[in-house]
């Protein structure tokens, strides 16, 4: 009778305002990360698989996040309403979203139900049946999303801007894919791009709340097992980069019959494992992070010019996005624009006030401090530091990070990010309009 291939387990620090990590890399790649959390009376269990919408040629554009609605279609074990029931049965909740560079299942349980989340969410990720029927129905469930996503101009017009911005690469098309690529996409291409891509070296399993990390291994391995997964040594993950992600500016207007306008100006930001992500992440609370903040204060409280308007930033394995949003009427869209170039123009220029840089630094500290109070954000903080990162700082950590941003540093972030050449997107009922002088 052969040994069971060794797993390799190791006690990351204790987090004092969380609890003990502890990490497991099966022998097939596999990596479990659990958060005991023993006054805590729920756990959040979520399946992590390094594979998004830029992972995805253009034939196949979508496959990722058609994957994500058919593996809760069913299973060899299960039906669709298995899936659901069983989870429903004990009070408990389970989902799944796509991006650009993973997807992710997961499961909120009873600490009591932690077992059956475990068997329910492997099972679906590792051993999905993918029907020719479901992904008939899935196929028309999609394409209504898609349509209702674009009846929605302030959602759409981020999608906008991001292919202004990356153009035919990857990182330009929206997640859900386009009405051709899933109207055409068939059951043995999704299959194919299922086996290939949901292996174990590209998995993360995180688990947080009241647990024990030990059996949380033994019933993830079991439930992966008997979904068919090798417990043998595996190939690697696929290596994602080396086509270099373009830098280029375009104007974008969709004109369509809206009330209001909505727009996004901006341009390339920097990639997830930047130095200087802290940085940016305070001048992104300086510009548009808040009611406080410069953007909001110019454009809303003293003109009363728009609603809603904010900075963002979205971070990637090898660049980023750096922009701003504002929804305004179409009469007062080039005053708006005007104001939001003048002051990227301004603090590019001259900085930011030292008061500006605490109160940044303090919304940061705060929101990643408030954002770690349940199981779930907890668990998502495993799964992504894992997957993305290869590390996991502890609250601890970050919060030193963010308090050794100084003001220089978010003085020569701004002069870098807020001086590169920029893309406007914009939504409305422009058909004549002009955008080039404000571009």
């Amino acid at each position: 009778m052969h040994a069971q291939p060794r797993a390799v387990t190791r006690t990351l620090d204790a987090d004092p305002l969380g609890g003990t990590v502890c990490r497991t890399v099966l022998p097939n790649g596999l990596r479990i990360l659990t958060e005991a959390i023993p006054a805590m009376r729920s756990v959040s269990f979520g399946v992590w698989v390094a594979v998004g919408s830029r992972d995805e040629s253009p034939q196949l554009a979508g496959v990722s996040h058609f994957l994500e609605h058919l593996l809760f279609k069913g299973t060899h074990k299960r039906t669709a309403l298995d899936i659901s029931a069983a989870i429903e049965a004990v009070g408990g909740e389970t989902n799944a979203f796509t991006t650009k560079e993973y997807t992710c299942y997961y499961a909120r349980v009873l600490d009591t139900d932690l077992p059956l989340a475990i068997d329910v969410v492997c099972d679906l990720v590792a051993d999905s049946v993918l029907a020719e029927a479901d992904l008939e129905t899935e196929r028309g469930v999609i394409l209504e999303e898609i349509a209702m996503h674009d009846d929605e101009p302030s959602e759409e017009v981020h999608d906008l801007f991001a292919a202004a911005v990356y153009g035919k690469h990857p990182l330009g098309r929206r997640i859900s894919g386009e009405p051709g690529t899933i109207s055409a996409m068939s059951r043995k291409q999704v299959q194919s791009f299922y086996r290939r891509r949901y292996a174990p070296p590209s998995i993360v399993v995180a688990a947080a709340g009241n647990l024990d990390h030990r059996k949380v291994v033994r019933l993830v391995r079991e439930a992966f097992a008997a979904a068919g997964f090798p417990d043998t040594p595996a190939d690697p993950a696929p290596y994602r980069g080396g086509k270099r992600v373009p830098a280029r500016t375009d104007l974008v207007v969709l004109t369509k019959d809206t009330e209001q306008a909505h727009l996004v100006l901006g341009g390339t930001g920097i990639h997830r494992l930047d130095e200087t992500r802290f940085a940016v992440g305070v001048l992104n609370n300086v510009l548009g992070g808040g009611m406080s903040s410069r953007l909001f204060q110019e454009i809303r409280e003293k003109r009363g010019l728009a609603y809603s308007v904010y900075s963002y930033t979205s971070q990637y394995a090898d660049t980023g996005l750096f922009a701003v949003y504002a929804g305004c009427a179409p009469g007062k869209v080039d005053e708006v624009l005007e104001l939001i170039r003048a002051e990227l123009a301004e603090v590019a220029a001259h900085g930011v006030k030292a008061a500006e840089v605490a109160r940044g630094k303090g919304m940061l500290k705060g929101s990643l401090v408030l954002g770690l109070e349940d199981t779930g954000s907890r668990m998502t903080r495993l799964g992504k530091g894992e997957l993305l990162y290869d590390e996991l700082l502890s609250v601890d950590q970050l919060l030193s990070k963010v308090d050794a941003v100084s003001v220089e540093q978010v003085r020569a972030a701004a002069a870098d990010l807020l001086a590169r050449p920029m893309s406007l997107a914009v939504i409305g009922p422009f058909e004549d309009h002009d955008f080039r002088m404000v571009a």
